[in-house]
């Protein structure tokens, strides 16, 4: 590779970062000026949350990569909570949904059944959750199962439904197994809309993990951001919101890198 080609590569790189982080810097540039000379309890500025936040988060010892008590005893357990939430309404989601969208009439029965219990918003149904599971994990991995779940089922069911009629006869006139056909046919046609449905998803989870941990455990996100609210610790208040901007940044990174990788067989395969 000439010096040319790789100087020209890497001058477009820079140009697609300055691009999609231009108008993030400038707001942070603006903020920071307006909450200086505002000088509001209520909005500190960018250098002093990312000064809290670097203390909060950065400040422990070297055999455990400088991360502090605070990572280890709020945001991972955080985290698992939202993922593990998210990957069994993904499992459960996709199975039922597959179910569902391969029958012709199992829709007419339940499809009202869904409307109604999609329409229920998950925080209101806490209180129920916090009596069948308790105060604890069970409470706030229902939660998110139960608010992550509908993305995923109602377009897996979409998709499956979708599948060229073509492939369909096809698949009948060759007598193909109903295993092989599912694998091979069914979910791969029916992938883009699923996918889509894991992405609102995953943001769903994150939204549930901080709503159920208000209200449930000793630790966590949810609660740090409550308790630093309570004790008007506004820098620290602001450094756990903007982790949570980040964490749903760096989700739907992370996915839309997998989502492009999995559906790069498709003519519009990973664009959005």
């Amino acid at each position: 590779m000439s010096a040319i080609t790789l100087s020209g590569r890497v001058g477009r790189g820079v140009s697609s970062i300055l691009r999609t982080w231009l108008l993030f810097i400038a707001i942070l540039v603006l903020w920071e000026i307006v909450t200086r000379a505002a000088a509001n309890t209520f909005f500190p500025p960018p250098s002093k949350i990312a000064t809290t936040a670097a203390g909060l988060w950065f400040t422990g010892p070297a055999g455990h990569l400088f991360l502090t008590d605070t990572v280890f005893d709020n945001v991972f357990p955080s985290l698992g909570r939202t993922l593990g939430g998210w990957l069994i309404a993904s499992v459960i989601g996709i199975a039922v949904g597959v179910l569902v969208g391969r029958s012709r009439t199992a829709m007419d029965y339940v499809g009202a059944l869904f409307a109604f219990f999609r329409a229920l918003p998950p925080p209101a149904l806490i209180p129920i959750f916090i009596v069948l599971f308790g105060i604890g994990p069970g409470m706030q991995t229902g939660s998110i199962i139960f608010g992550a779940v509908w993305p995923v089922l109602l377009n897996t069911v979409d998709g499956v439904r979708s599948v060229d009629s073509v492939k369909v006869e096809t698949a009948r006139s060759f007598r193909t197994p109903k295993g092989y056909w599912l694998a091979m046919v069914v979910l791969p046609a029916a992938a883009p809309k699923i996918f889509a449905g894991l992405r609102l998803s995953l943001s769903i989870s994150l939204l549930l993990m901080v709503v159920s941990e208000l209200v449930g455990p000793p630790n966590g996100i949810g609660i740090s951001l409550l308790q630093a609210q309570q004790a008007f610790d506004f820098p620290l208040m602001w450094s756990w919101l903007v982790l949570l901007g980040l964490l749903g940044y760096g989700f739907n990174a992370v996915f839309v890198a997998v989502e492009r990788r999995a559906l790069a067989w498709q003519p519009t395969g990973g664009r959005n």
